[in-house]
């Protein structure tokens, strides 16, 4: 029996079968996704609130010098912890670069630093195990030893990279999300702070309002206004700002918010330029994918709709020309 499921494993029909089946199942999956999907935008407003909590009580325990309070995040699994601990694993895997980058794609607090390190050490193994076990035991036994270990190899290689790749999928989907949105949130910030509002007020506003476009920077907006209310300098908050997104937009406008707070320049002149700079941004990432879309359409047309129209045009004339007597 175990020779017989052995073989219907190794079979490539069976192979091609499953992999198709796991297709329709994630397409299945990815429409349902949105029907069943909560309310996003406030699990995102409940993490920012309990992060400006969190602040909060640091502050509160820097100037009252105070015993040292329980965190308002979650700690991290024992067992990941323990493990990340005893190999030491921040100190060769960059756990500073890798909480940058895990702060960019919205996952803060040791946890997440954690079980991205932890991962980053588990997946290579599995995946050389699973390579390993496939290569020796269903695949063809006439294969050389090296070419199993090299499966094993791959395994490993493609394990390793697969938490970067997700990590940077992250940070791609919520650059994207919030370069779209960013004009409008620095045109409604522009109009708050001519009304007379103060930064943290127009921060505040902002992401109240700009939450239906853009999660992630109503998200980080918020955690700005956060910042700008208990950091004793307000330049780290901007500075934060600019590290958090990671977009040249949103660096530009951080660096003239901390010249106006340094020299007493006007907010309203530099934001109305770096909005509208923003503006045509937008307008010129649009006319590039718009002019890039011909020749993208070109080999789907040859391949595709052109046999299709051929037939459609040809075909009754041939009919007709056979039919002749």
């Amino acid at each position: 029996m175990l020779s017989a499921l052995m073989a219907k494993v190794a079979d490539p029909h069976f192979i091609v079968m499953a992999l198709a089946a796991i297709a329709a199942a994630a397409t299945v999956l990815t429409l349902a996704m949105p029907l069943v999907e909560g309310d996003v935008l406030n699990k995102r407003m409940k993490a920012v609130a309990l992060e400006r909590e969190q602040l909060r009580a640091r502050e509160r325990e820097r100037l009252a010098r105070q015993a040292d309070r329980p965190s308002l995040r979650q700690a991290p699994k024992a067992y990941m912890k323990q493990i990340v601990d005893q190999f030491q694993l921040g100190r060769w895997l960059g756990a500073e670069h890798a909480k940058s980058r895990l702060t960019m794609a919205g996952y803060r607090g040791p946890q997440a630093e954690v079980g991205f390190l932890f991962f980053r050490l588990v997946t290579p193994i599995v995946l050389a195990l699973v390579a390993l076990a496939y290569a020796f035991l269903l695949w063809d036994t006439k294969q050389p030893f090296i070419v199993k270990m090299g499966c094993g190899m791959v395994g490993a290689f493609v394990g390793i990279k697969l938490p970067e790749v997700f990590i940077k999928n992250q940070i791609l989907k919520r650059q994207q999300s919030m370069r779209r949105a960013f004009p409008d949130a620095l045109d409604l910030l522009l109009i708050c702070v001519e009304s007379g509002m103060s930064i943290e007020q127009a921060f505040r506003r902002v992401s109240q309002e700009i939450g239906t476009q853009s999660v992630p920077l109503a998200e980080e907006l918020s955690l700005t206004t956060a910042e700008l209310s208990f950091l004793q300098d307000r330049r780290l908050a901007f500075e934060n700002l600019a590290a958090r997104t990671g977009l040249e937009p949103v660096k530009s406008v951080c660096q003239a918010l901390v010249q106006a707070e340094k020299y007493g320049t006007p907010v309203g002149q530099a934001l109305r330029v770096l909005s509208q700079e923003s503006r045509d941004e937008r307008m010129i990432q649009a006319e590039k994918k718009a002019a890039s879309l011909p020749p993208k359409l070109t080999v789907p047309m040859i391949l595709f709709f052109l046999p299709v129209l051929l037939i459609v045009i040809l075909i009754p004339a041939a009919i007709q020309v056979f039919k002749w007597p």
